[in-house]
């Protein structure tokens, strides 16, 4: 399944979910890292997955870090038949993807989900975690493809988010290599900007031509050019 379009939306964000509902987003990533009414946004979870999983939408979770101690509560809430994988922040070792695969698979039995059938990009947002993109993706044979984070990875860098993203020249480069050299996606950080589209067709068209296979938007506006952009492949 090739994900041109992942559309990050708050988890409690119900006029956001609806808009991302009729979008024509290839996925939707429901957000519930460093939410402070996650109970609230968890017990509609499932009702909102099913919901987007009608309207055609690919339907992914970002949970809270593993450091939270929110991490298995969240998936607890979310995972099922209709939900596609798990977006997770901040990846920066091996030991971290084992781990989740073990919380994703306790839930996976917990709800009749076939095991290993949930898919899991980790988010490269650290230097740390670019350094050791191979070892993720080699740790559970759930990995689909590595998502680049561009505002978490600037901010470890200790530099601004730029229009050009010439900060993330270098993870772009990193990411795009090592999901070619296992055959998973390797998707974009997400243009910064909602009302530059001419930055987000350049950003978006540069992306493509460096190996990048899809791209994290921020806003339904930003769904149709990225869908163009990365549509056919090659």
């Amino acid at each position: 399944m090739q994900m041109r379009s992942l559309l990050m939306v708050s988890a409690d964000g119900e006029e956001a979910i609806e808009q991302a509902r009729r979008s024509q987003a290839d996925a939707v990533v429901l957000d519930l890292e460093g939410m402070a009414t996650t109970d609230e946004a968890r017990s509609r979870l499932r009702d909102r997955i099913a919901s987007l999983a009608e309207a055609g939408r690919a339907v992914f979770l970002r949970p809270n870090g593993l450091d939270t101690g929110l991490t298995r509560d969240d998936l607890a809430a979310a995972v099922g038949p209709r939900l596609t994988g798990v977006i997770f922040p901040r990846m920066e070792a091996a030991g971290q993807v084992r781990e989740l695969d073990v919380l994703i698979r306790e839930q996976e039995l917990r709800n009749e989900v076939k095991a290993g059938s949930i898919l899991l990009l980790p988010q490269i947002e650290s230097a740390r975690g670019l350094l050791r993109c191979e070892e993720i993706v080699l740790a559970s044979s759930r990995i689909g493809g590595l998502s680049l984070g561009g505002r978490g990875f600037a901010a470890d860098l200790g530099v601004p988010r730029s229009r050009d993203g010439r900060e993330l020249l270098h993870a772009r480069y990193v990411v795009a290599n090592c999901c070619a050299a296992y055959r998973l996606q390797a998707i974009d950080a997400a243009f910064p900007s909602t009302g530059d589209a001419a930055g987000l067709l350049a950003d978006a068209e540069f992306a493509k031509s460096i190996g990048l296979k899809g791209k994290n938007v921020i806003d339904p506006s930003q769904v149709d050019a990225v869908n163009r952009v990365f549509a056919g492949g090659d």
